[in-house]
Parts: C-alpha cells; sequence; structure tokens
C-alpha cells in the first residue's frame, strides 16, 4: 500500500505530486511531468515543502520573483513542520489560463523552540493560534498565491497574507485534527 500524498488530495504519493517532484527538483528534462494546473502545482509545493525539496521549490519559482529564496527556504525546512493543507478557493488557473490565484490554509508546527517566523518570498507569517487551544503550538498560513503559466510549466509568483481563517463552528477545523472548529482551534 502506497502513502498519501502530503498535499491532502487523498490520493497515493505516487499518483499525486510524486511525478511532479521527481522530475523537476532531479534536473533531467526527459519525461517531466509538469503540473498541469495552478492548484496543482501549489499542492505540489506544499508537498515539497513538506519534503524539504528545496530543488523543486526554487524551480518552481518563478526567477523574477526570487530574492534570496534558497536561504529563507532552507530555514522555513528545518523549522517548520507542516501538517495540513486546506485549499478554500481557486480562480483561473486552468490548463488554458495564462495565470491563476490558489488560496489555501497551511497547519503547521515549529520545531524551533522560540516564536516561529516563515518566509515566503518577500513576506514573512508568523504562528496563529488560541491560546485556550489544546493544540496552540500550532499555527497556520492563510495566503492567496498568484501563479503564472509559461509554456506548459506553471510557476509561484507571489503570495498576499491574509487574516487567519475562520471556518464556521460545525466545518472541520483548519489544522487537520479532523475536529469541528469549535471543538478545537475555534474554543
Amino acid at each position: 500500500m502506497s502513502k498519501q500524498c502530503p498535499c491532502g488530495s487523498r490520493r497515493p504519493f505516487a499518483n499525486c505530486c510524486e511525478p511532479y517532484l521527481k522530475g523537476i527538483s532531479k534536473g533531467t528534462n526527459a519525461g517531466i511531468k509538469y503540473a498541469p494546473t495552478a492548484e496543482a502545482l501549489m499542492r505540489s509545493r506544499y508537498t515539497a515543502f513538506a519534503l524539504g525539496d528545496i530543488d523543486y521549490l526554487l524551480a518552481t519559482h518563478h526567477i523574477d520573483y526570487r530574492s534570496d529564496a534558497h536561504t529563507s527556504l532552507q530555514q522555513t525546512i528545518q523549522t517548520t513542520q507542516w501538517l495540513n493543507l486546506l485549499v478554500i478557493d481557486t480562480q483561473k488557473g486552468q490548463r488554458k489560463d495564462k495565470t491563476g490565484t490558489v488560496e489555501f490554509v497551511a497547519a503547521y508546527r515549529s520545531k524551533a523552540p522560540a516564536k516561529l517566523s516563515i518566509t515566503l518570498g518577500n513576506q514573512k507569517a508568523s504562528a496563529t493560534d488560541s491560546e485556550n487551544s489544546p493544540l496552540n503550538d500550532i499555527g497556520q498560513l492563510h495566503e492567496k498565491s498568484q501563479f503564472v503559466r509559461e509554456g506548459p510549466q506553471w510557476f509561484y509568483t507571489q503570495g498576499d497574507l491574509l487574516p487567519p481563517y475562520q471556518p464556521k463552528r460545525t466545518q472541520p477545523c483548519w489544522c487537520g485534527s479532523r475536529l469541528k472548529f469549535k471543538q478545537c482551534h475555534g474554543k
């Protein structure tokens, strides 16, 4: 039985994000399978964060929007355990489109003892949690990411950080606990 993909699709990793990561991060041109949509690229980039695949993250970050990405990616990967991905909305970003946006919430736990600060591109995010929650060491990154397609390949360009995501009280919590929001981070 193959392991489930970290991206939250509930599909086996081998049939989901792995083919995208395998070709691009290894630097091979033969048989590269590009993510067909902006959402697929966002999911595969989340998976790359979860697995620590810096090469894939750099290869799918548009060259015009990279700063000192390698150092900040390395720091983020070393200090962050990614727990859950929730895609909230996708605008455009289909095979026929040239641009797209994906709004998502990524739940994470800091591996570092100090307060976590994640650097993505030129923006920083800090942990957002509820002090009354039994899971108060879990933070969320709520972002609306922007993507552009050049030829067959989608690229991440930049993201806008959004206020903490608050689902309805009876909806599943964003952290991936499988509890209702009111029983978890909504207390």
